[in-house]
């Protein structure tokens, strides 16, 4: 079982201290933000993911250019392959084979840089909705706004729709800011 599963039992436990804890007349303000959705239709990861198939759209065009022309090569030695030479036969097949590994390797690779990046972009995209999410409780007076681990909320508490409409107000390109540390939950030492 992962931590944060385990840690969802302990959450509940202290919301339900820290609502005993306040007084009587005070309004606990609570929120419901469906990280998922926001994710999926955030300008600023649809900017991030368009920006990726351009730094990448050239290489993918290369390699399917050479997935074609080895497929073809591949068929155009079936056909006449028997009519060859055995030397000149051997000569193409070992021609064809060393390009073949070389496609592989350059798939790979490429499949290597653009998943590095991808999760990189994603990374910073992240944090970026993490702090509009932190902003946007605060300026709203949220005391409280959960995530991932709810399975249920009455739709008045789901602030998604109105962070999603914030985010449409903002810069599709994601700001580069230095890395910092999140900053610790409070009584987490």
């Amino acid at each position: 079982m992962s931590t944060y599963l385990r840690s969802i039992p302990y959450l509940a436990l202290c919301l339900c201290g820290f609502m005993v804890s306040q007084p009587a007349s005070a309004e606990i303000k609570i929120g419901v933000v469906d990280f998922q959705k926001l994710m999926g239709e955030s300008p600023q990861v649809k900017s991030a993911m368009q920006a990726l198939q351009n730094e990448f759209g050239s290489r993918q065009r290369e390699l399917v250019t050479m997935q074609n022309d080895l497929k073809t090569r591949s068929e155009k030695l079936d056909k006449e392959g028997a009519i060859m030479a055995e030397a000149e036969r051997a000569k193409i097949e070992k021609a064809l084979r060393d390009e073949q590994r070389e496609f592989s390797r350059k798939g790979g690779e490429f499949q290597d840089d653009i998943s590095t990046r991808k999760n990189e972009e994603l990374g910073k995209v992240q944090r970026y909705l993490l702090e509009e999410i932190r902003a946007y409780a605060a300026a709203q007076g949220f005391d409280l706004v959960l995530g991932e681990g709810v399975f249920y909320t009455k739709p008045q508490l789901d602030i998604t729709a109105q962070i999603l409409e914030l985010l449409k107000s903002k810069p599709a390109v994601v700001p580069n800011a230095p890395s910092k540390p999140a900053p610790k939950p409070q009584g987490v030492k």
